[in-house]
This record gives C-alpha cells, sequence and structure tokens, in this order.
C-alpha cells in the first residue's frame, strides 16, 4: 500500500494481511470450484477479532474508523474475495448499520452478537421487480398491527441471505407516500413466516450465498423499527453510500492480488527465448494496471475518509453522495480492466477456471451491477454537478 499510513494503520493492514493468507487464501479454491459456503467462516472471523471492527469495544468491536476497515477489506480482499464478501455485507451493509442507527437497546441486542460471530448479518433492499428504482419499486409491505408490524413480500439477490440470522430489510409503512414511506427493520430470520426461497447459482462470488428471501405474514416487534416510521430511506441512502465506499476495497485487493500473479507469470513464462514481461505489450499492459490500482487505492481511502466524517443522518445528496458514487464507478471499470488484462497477460491458462486469475475475472463482473448499477452511479454524479451549481433540468 502505497500511503503515508502511521504505524498503527500500517500494523492493521499488516497484521489482516498475514491472517488473510493463513486463514482465508486456503479456503477460495474450495469456495470457487464447489460454490462452498464455509459456515465457520464468522464464527472464526468474529474470535479473532475481524468483526465488528467499527463497533465499540465495550460491545465486543473493535472501535476502528472505516479507513481501518477498509485496510482490512482490502487485505482480505487480496487472499480471498470470495470470503470478504461473506464478511463485507455482514460488517458493513448489517452490523454498521446498526450501530450507525439504531437505540441503545436495538444496539446492546444484536451488536455483541454480530461482533462475536455468533449471528451472521445481511441487508435486504432489492427485490424481484425492483433493482435500480429499489426505492420507488418497492413492493414488500409492513403494517402496523398492534406491537408489531407484518410484513408481506419478497427480496431478492441478498447477500448471505440464505445463511443469515439477522436481516435488516426495507420495507414500505405508507405505499402511497413513495419512497417517503419507507421504514427499515431488523429482522430475526427464525421468526415464523420468513424463508429463503432459493440460493442463487452465480458466475463469481461462488461460496457466497446469494438468495430470494420470502416474508409470509412476518411479525416485527416495533421494537424492531429502525429509525422513525417512514423514515427509512435516510437509513438507506446513508448506508448505500457508506456501502459504495467500503465495498470497493476488497476489489483493491483483488486487483493487487492480479498484478502480482502477472508479474509472477511475465518474468518466468518464457516465449521466443525469453521472459514474456521483457516484452513492451506485456509492459504496457503492467503499467497500466498499477496506474489504474493506484488511482482507485487513492479515491477509496480519500472517500472512506470523508464518510467516517460524516454525521448520522447524512449521506444520499451533496458531495459524499457523488464521492460514492464516483468511487464504485471508478473502481468497477478498474477491475474490470486489470483482470481483463491478467487473463491475457496469462494466455491460455488465464481461461482455465481454476487459475488465480480466472476467479478474479469472474468475480469483477458484479463490480458494476451491486450497490447500484454503472449508469445509476453516472446519474448519481450528474445530477449532483447540476445541484451544486444550482441548475435544474425539469
Amino acid at each position: 500500500m502505497q500511503f503515508d499510513l502511521t504505524p498503527e494503520q500500517r500494523a492493521v493492514y499488516d497484521a489482516a494481511f498475514k491472517y488473510a493468507e493463513a486463514e482465508l487464501h486456503p479456503l477460495l479454491a474450495r469456495m470457487d470450484d464447489d460454490d462452498w459456503y464455509p459456515d465457520h467462516l464468522m464464527a472464526k472471523l468474529g474470535a479473532d477479532g475481524y468483526c465488528g471492527l467499527t463497533a465499540p469495544e465495550a460491545l465486543g468491536g473493535a472501535g476502528m474508523d472505516l479507513m481501518g476497515a477498509g485496510m482490512v477489506a482490502e487485505a482480505f480482499g487480496y487472499w480471498n474475495t470470495n470470503a470478504a464478501f461473506i464478511w463485507g455485507p455482514h460488517e458493513n451493509l448489517c452490523l454498521n448499520n446498526i450501530l450507525r442507527n439504531g437505540t441503545e437497546e436495538q444496539i446492546a441486542r444484536y451488536v455483541p452478537d454480530l461482533c462475536a460471530g455468533r449471528k451472521t448479518g445481511a441487508l435486504g433492499l432489492t427485490e424481484p421487480g425492483a433493482g435500480s428504482d429499489a426505492l420507488g419499486s418497492m413492493a414488500l409491505k409492513a403494517v402496523r398491527n398492534g406491537d408489531d408490524y407484518v410484513l408481506t413480500g419478497r427480496k431478492m439477490f441478498i447477500s448471505n441471505g440464505p445463511v443469515a440470522d439477522v436481516v435488516l430489510t426495507y420495507a414500505k409503512t405508507a405505499p402511497d407516500l413513495g419512497a417517503k414511506g419507507i421504514s427499515a427493520f431488523i429482522v430475526d430470520t427464525k421468526t415464523p413466516g420468513f424463508s429463503v426461497a432459493q440460493t442463487l447459482t452465480k458466475m463469481g462470488w461462488r461460496g457466497c450465498p446469494t438468495g430470494e428471501l420470502v416474508f409470509e405474514g412476518v411479525r416485527v416487534p416495533a421494537s424492531n423499527l429502525l429509525g422513525a416510521e417512514n423514515a427509512g430511506v435516510g437509513v438507506v441512502m446513508s448506508g448505500l453510500d457508506i456501502e459504495r465506499a467500503f465495498l470497493g476495497l476488497p476489489y483493491i485487493g483483488a486487483a493487487q492480488r492480479c498484478l502480482d500473479l502477472s508479474l509472477d507469470y511475465a518474468a518466468t513464462r518464457r516465449q521466443f527465448g525469453k521472459p514474456i514481461g521483457a516484452f513492451q505489450m506485456i509492459q504496457s499492459m503492467l503499467a497500466e494496471m498499477y496506474t489504474l490500482i493506484e488511482a482507485a487505492r487513492t479515491m477509496s481511502y480519500r472517500v472512506l475518509a470523508a464518510c467516517d466524517a460524516m454525521q448520522k443522518g447524512d449521506g444520499g445528496r451533496g458531495d459524499i453522495h457523488k464521492l460514492c458514487a464516483a468511487t464504485v464507478l471508478n473502481g468497477a471499470e478498474m477491475i474490470a480492466k486489470v483482470t481483463d488484462m491478467a487473463v491475457q497477460i496469462h494466455g491460455g491458462s488465464g481461461f482455465v477456471w481454476e487459475t488465480e486469475v480466472n476467479r478474479h475475472y469472474r468475480n469483477a463482473r458484479i463490480a458494476s451491477l451491486g450497490g447500484g448499477t454503472t449508469e445509476v452511479r453516472k446519474l448519481i454524479i450528474a445530477e449532483e454537478l447540476f445541484r451544486a451549481r444550482g441548475l435544474r433540468l425539469a
């Protein structure tokens, strides 16, 4: 990592890097080849202090800021991106969102178990008919009934959904208000009426359970309402901004791994009597890979620092919204180009399923879709650019 890091930050990254090499990298081949979910993973990460990084030590966390957590995410992504995208949704989309928006009682009830890895977390936003228009087209309804809300509907493409114990779920409590009628709920998946309709088979992120969740009259106590009723859009948008900033870091780790593997291959693979790294076309690709990674890394940590300074209730508008969309847009383009060049440098072996660059190439495709598509990210950036200049298009 080419940064002016403090000794404490360097120690965080180095420790996570060595840990991931020893504990996560050996899992990668089986996860990808067999679509195997290591059901011991979250408990192991929790026991070893890698869950709840942003949570206070009193709750079992590490008391880190998002910068420190991002360094761990990059190190995890270098050695096992698949495992990083089991840990990341738990750590950031669920646990950190509850920390940021929950009441003291909710935090005390859920965060210690999430920090310890005794429970696995997920976030439920996307639906079968609501992807890019997740807020406007949301169909999952929550109707108040006495001391409970009754949730009915479905969620789709939910990372960790098939294995989660806790799902931070968004539902319409006032459908006539559109996006302004959404509320956030903490849902225990053992509640009657909750089920997993299917676990999806994916081209990448194999071993990371992703599925469709069904809510058939799931009764959620009103005490599990996260934030105020009909104020879920604020939770959604601030969470999405931080998600976009945070979940780009495993891709930077994966891209760095591809560059390192490509350097090693280019130095040892010989053609026409010399290493292929001696040819200028290979050198050109390696130089471009390095430049793309460094630019994405610098931007990502800049945006994480901005997210650390974001106040509760902020996000979903202004510079931070634009920056988070821009960093994930740039990161997705970076990982697509870097993995493509890594496969090209590896030639025929890069096309073989079990080579590591092939695994990263398949994983990279989701980067332009998850957390908002590339097209949506561009719309966000353009809208904020116009808004900052006081220009209206309607």
